[in-house]
């Protein structure tokens, strides 16, 4: 069964760090780029870091950069977010997605697979 699992998130201090996974299982995971997406309650989703499937690029949302880091070991179908010097305006519920663009068709065509989330909380 095509599946994500994200876990790691949790209540954290201003300042302080956590790291997010995302296990992918049932499905070829290396041949996907992986995006993660945060989104808080009333807030529009954003897009806060992607890596290409073989994981030599990467991009980061300007509201990020410099403290997040995206990483990912296609051996093991995990990828990570490294998030340090966290703010109160990180909290949020961050969401793994993985994204495959299907070009042996007349048109390309984005083929997604969407984790549950999990729970990040900057407070003091």
């Amino acid at each position: 069964q095509l599946r994500l699992v994200e876990s790691g998130g949790g209540l954290v201090q201003p300042g302080g760090s956590l790291r997010l996974s995302c296990a992918a299982s049932g499905f070829a995971f290396s041949t996907y780029a992986i995006r993660w997406f945060r989104q808080a309650p009333g807030q529009e989703r954003e897009l806060v870091a992607t890596i290409t499937s073989a994981g030599t690029t990467t991009d980061y949302a300007n509201s990020v950069k410099g403290r997040f880091t995206i990483a990912r070991d296609n051996a093991k179908n995990m990828v990570y977010l490294q998030m340090n010097s966290l703010k109160p305006e990180d909290t949020a519920v961050y969401i793994c997605n993985a994204r495959r663009i299907d070009r042996s068709g007349l048109r390309p065509e984005a083929h997604d697979y969407w984790g549950q989330g999990t729970q990040v909380t900057v407070s003091s």
